[in-house]
């Protein structure tokens, strides 16, 4: 007798194919939200005292499109065939913008190249990758000798922005220029939606970088889980003001998914501080945005001084502050929403994962201004629909959802990578029960609701007489101090518990604070052996090309071990 499949009298369904590509969000744009703005902060000369002053540009949907097809068009002339690579090393603007539509609507990948390496890494990312074509903010005009010297894939440089110095070579050109001599593409390439669309390197913080190549159906479903109600909320209605970089994650997403449901996009360039964020968020009426913590350091700090000042910005349109990237502390929630009636909402994410995992927006039933409401949205939040979460512990087994029981978050999704460019780091994914997952690198707890909160990366946790000590959590008690403006936890080598904690502090301007005090600031909220055995206080703590704080090098410089 034959066995008969359960699957025999199954029958195939009967809707459309339709291939999820990047064209589709182009056009989308292009036919339904020509007038919908985009404002870029741009340099436009020096003040007194040498620092550039910005000029607000303004532009529309309908006119970055039609040069992002006319991109596609020159990068086709040029000679560039499907999949070539299209490095960007460019500060968030309309031509970032353009450069994110027309690269992957012609058939070729986007790369973009983080701004903040050190040249010589730069170097290496753009000949690892093979990029083809460079372009380049006119702000680091200067590197383009080096890159032509020591880059020889590269073939041709576009400049965005007025070149301040001419380049007489002629495989550069002014970008301006020479995308209106070009010819709009006629007709999109047939691509297959598991193509490459976007490729982007990790920080590198363990050895070379490693690159994600993200495909053209990865963006559109990670664009529509980023619009969701649960995930980042955004529509037409919207004025979003993306500050993660547009080389970092591409901006988290966010300029596809506003361009493809219509929402204004605002870009602060290169005038990140407190100051000129607040003055933009006003002039724009900015609904939402989107940055690390250290980042909202200074908006949060502006917003308190003209407070005080008795000038206060009227920032009431903007629904939610977005903030990710790194642990953002309940303190900093707490002083958004009661100082200045902004919602912050936690979000987490990686390179690996397009980037949005989790969301930590508020179940029905809990005030969000109550302690257990601050307690969640301190959480990174509950996994976006698609993406699944596990923790394991030491020895690979499942940890309990329990949201006390510490373990390795793997993580799995349609936008989650698979293995990296070149089959580089193949140790970072594990197989279990048959599924193949990406070990994070984070230890996290995962509650019985769901909500995921990240304890520590695993080489930054304390390992104090075999027991962890999370660094996030007493980083995070520690920048609740009124005279804390950062602060970081590292492990300091010991002789009898092999390693304790050691609290590094950035202090507020003209603020003083003693270890003693702050020892006593967050004692009761801590087991006695998790409190920091000293205190060391810096003018300044190092930050990475991505705003997190260095501490690799403060380990190296504080840790004492091998000594």
């Amino acid at each position: 007798m034959t066995a008969t499949s359960p699957f025999a009298s199954s029958i195939q369904g009967t809707m459309m194919d339709v291939q999820l590509t990047i064209p589709a969000i182009l056009e989308r744009a292009r036919t339904y939200f020509p007038e919908r703005e985009v404002v870029s902060l741009l340099p436009a000369g020096r003040d007194e005292q040498g620092n550039p002053v910005p000029a607000t540009h303004r532009t529309t949907y309908g006119e970055v499109t039609e040069r992002a097809r006319r991109l596609a068009g020159g990068l086709s002339a040029l000679g560039l065939g499907r999949g070539d690579r299209v490095a960007t090393l460019g500060v968030n603007s309309f031509r970032h913008l353009e450069a994110y539509l027309g690269i992957p609507s012609g058939g070729f990948v986007l790369h973009t190249v983080n701004i903040r390496l050190h040249p010589q890494q730069i170097a290496w990312i753009l000949n690892d990758a093979g990029s083809r074509v460079l372009m380049i903010e006119n702000l680091f005009a200067a590197m383009i000798p080096a890159i032509l010297e020591h880059c020889p894939k590269i073939e041709t440089i576009l400049v965005m922005g007025p070149v301040p110095q001419p380049v007489d070579h002629p495989r550069v050109h002014d970008y301006d220029r020479w995308v209106m001599d070009q010819a709009p593409l006629e007709r999109y390439p047939e691509i297959d939606e598991r193509e490459a669309a976007g490729m982007c390197y990790t920080s590198g913080t363990t050895g070379q970088p490693k690159a994600v190549v993200y495909t053209h159906r990865s963006t559109v479903l990670h664009s529509f889980s980023i619009a969701s109600k649960d995930g980042l909320n955004m529509s037409e209605r919207d004025r979003i003001l993306p500050v993660v970089p547009m080389f970092h994650v591409n901006a988290w997403g966010i300029p596809y998914a506003a361009t493809m449901f219509g929402a204004s996009q605002v870009y602060s360039g290169m005038f990140n501080d407190g100051p000129n964020l607040a003055r933009l968020m006003q002039a724009e009426g900015v609904t939402a945005s989107a940055g690390v913590p250290t980042i909202w350091l200074g908006l949060l700090a502006e917003l308190d001084r003209a407070a005080e000042a008795g000038e206060p910005y009227d920032l009431s349109p903007q629904e939610r502050v977005i903030i990710g990237g790194a642990a953002a502390p309940e303190s900093m929630i707490r002083a958004f929403q009661e100082r200045h009636n902004l919602n912050v909402i936690h979000a987490w994410g990686m390179t690996e994962t397009h980037p949005l995992g989790t969301a930590s927006n508020m179940p029905p039933g809990l005030d969000p201004r109550s302690d257990a409401g601050y307690a969640l949205r301190a959480t990174q939040g509950r996994a976006v629909p698609l993406v699944d979460l596990m923790l394991l512990s030491e020895d690979g087994q499942k940890v309990p959802h329990d949201g006390q029981t510490m373990g390795r978050l793997l993580v799995r999704g349609p936008w989650v990578t698979n293995s990296y460019y070149g089959g580089a780091g193949e140790g970072a994914f594990v197989e279990v029960d048959g599924l193949r997952w990406f070990d994070t690198g984070d230890i996290s707890t995962i509650n019985p609701q769901g909500y995921m909160t990240i304890q520590d990366r695993a080489k930054d946790l304390v390992k104090s007489g075999g027991e962890w000590i999370s660094s996030v959590e007493l980083e995070n008690a520690l920048m609740g101090h009124p005279a804390v403006a950062l602060a970081a936890v590292i492990a300091r080598h010991d002789p009898k518990w092999d390693e304790r904690p050691l609290s590094l502090v950035q202090l507020r301007p003209g603020a003083q604070a003693t270890h003693a005090e702050l020892t006593e600031f967050i004692q009761e909220r801590f087991p006695k052996w998790w409190l920091p055995d000293d205190t060391v206080f810096l003018e300044q703590l190092p930050l990475g090309a991505t705003g997190k704080v260095l501490k690799r090098e403060l380990r190296d410089e504080h840790g004492g071990f091998g000594a």
